[in-house]
């Protein structure tokens, strides 16, 4: 888990996880968390900041409990750009058609982005079919391959985050 260092108004420093942030406002002294929703907030309990200390040890508490009851946030993109030009689901992208070196006939095929917590992204190409033999049976049956190896990777790659995230707040 990453941390950073805080100076509080006073001049005390604090190290402060990822996901607690700092509020200091005209009428507000306190730490927020931001893990899951909703959000919760963590007062000083004092206009001087003296309580900060004893708040931020509540916030990380509760940071504790919601990271080994909640999913991991993974930032991967779950809804289609609106600049998508085609109703394909995030990360599928097709069909391209292409002749290989050699061949005389084009063939199709859908381009599938595979994320992989902690490493590069892979790119797989699910077949549909040769300019032939091209069908709607076969890109549909085609898609279906693609939108389940995207599937099977994203719930690998949650998977593979909250076990990093839960890991990491296991030495707070």
């Amino acid at each position: 888990m990453q941390f950073r260092t805080i100076t509080l108004p006073y001049g005390a420093r604090c190290r402060v996880p990822e996901h607690v942030q700092r509020i200091d406002s005209h009428s507000t002294h306190g730490w927020q968390l931001r893990y899951g929703t909703p959000t919760k907030f963590f007062s000083d309990l004092s206009h001087d900041n003296k309580g900060a200390r004893a708040a931020l040890a509540k916030a990380v508490l509760e940071l504790r409990a919601r990271v080994r009851k909640l999913p991991a946030p993974t930032g991967l993109q779950r809804k289609v750009s609106a600049h998508k030009q085609n109703d394909l689901p995030v990360g599928i992208s097709g069909p391209i058609l292409r002749q290989r070196r050699g061949s005389s006939v084009q063939e199709c095929s859908f381009s599938v982005n595979l994320p992989r917590y902690g490493d590069k992204p892979l790119r797989r190409s699910v077949y549909i079919a040769s300019k032939n033999t091209y069908s709607q049976e076969r890109y549909e049956q085609a898609l279906a391959t693609a939108i389940q190896l995207r599937k099977e990777a994203e719930e690998e790659y949650q998977k593979a985050a909250t076990a990093a995230k839960r890991k990491a707040v296991a030495k707070l």
